[in-house]
């Protein structure tokens, strides 16, 4: 029964986490969601900013402090092992999905590009960057890396590995190709209001600080493996190749 459990509980996880990260692409893209960045109800910019600030606050506090293996080794005394990474996924997805249900618009237009050729080149670089997100995932191990595996495993009654570390696909250009691709979808806006500014901003500010909490776990975890990889490989710009 308590495997059962566990693979039930990763399953659900995992589609939630589908079903709110697709969203978030149309929340940030303004394509196919009822409600997307620069929707809803708007109050004064004050007010607006302050929650905006908050809920990216909180979602950003929530996603590293839970990443940390310091969390994890303290979160397992409560939360099985083998659903301590679905447990991650699904809240993070929770919270990513009040993040957008609670956002509130500052609609004031900074740029607005329409619908020629340069609009439909910034909307291009903007698709290149989820499919980065997309592929830098399976590159390491999707399963795995959104708890999934962990829970199968569990059920069948085998150990679930670690990945190794391997050098694959975008991971041979940036060592965090995943992150690259966040950052070209969120600034690639064909039309940025004030609102989406923010957002670009404050998550591209998280995700530098995350990078350098992550890569201090990295060396920690693979030591001169990861040293080596990288002094060759740049962490986010690939035309800055290193010799």
């Amino acid at each position: 029964m308590a495997r059962l459990l566990v693979l039930v509980h990763g399953v659900v996880a995992y589609i939630v986490f589908l079903a709110v990260f697709t969203y978030f692409v149309g929340f940030v893209a303004d394509i196919g969601v009822p409600r997307a960045i620069d929707d809803g109800p708007v109050v004064p910019w004050p007010r607006a900013l302050a929650i905006d600030l908050a809920l990216i606050a909180g979602f950003a506090v929530q996603h590293s402090v839970m990443a940390r293996p310091w969390f994890k080794r303290m979160w397992t005394v409560f939360v099985p092992e083998p659903a301590e990474r679905s447990t991650y996924v699904l809240l993070a997805a929770l919270q990513l999905a009040l993040t957008m249900g609670a956002w509130h618009p500052l609609p004031a237009t900074l740029w607005q590009l329409g619908d020629g050729r340069l609009a439909g080149l910034v909307h291009l670089v903007a698709a290149l960057g989820w499919g980065l997100v997309l592929v830098s995932t399976f590159a390491i191990d999707h399963f795995h890396l959104f708890g999934l595996r962990q829970a199968v495993c569990h059920w069948l009654g085998r150990p679930a590995r670690e990945p190794e570390f391997r050098v694959r696909g975008p991971y041979r250009l940036v060592r965090h190709p995943l992150m690259l691709g966040f950052l070209l979808a969120f600034w690639a806006a064909p039309t940025m209001s004030v609102g989406h500014l923010v957002f670009a901003l404050a998550m591209t500010l998280y995700i530098f600080v995350a990078l350098e909490l992550e890569e201090r776990d990295l060396r920690a975890q693979h030591g001169a493996h990861y040293a080596g990889y990288s002094t060759k490989i740049p962490r986010l710009n690939p035309f800055a190749r290193r010799r």
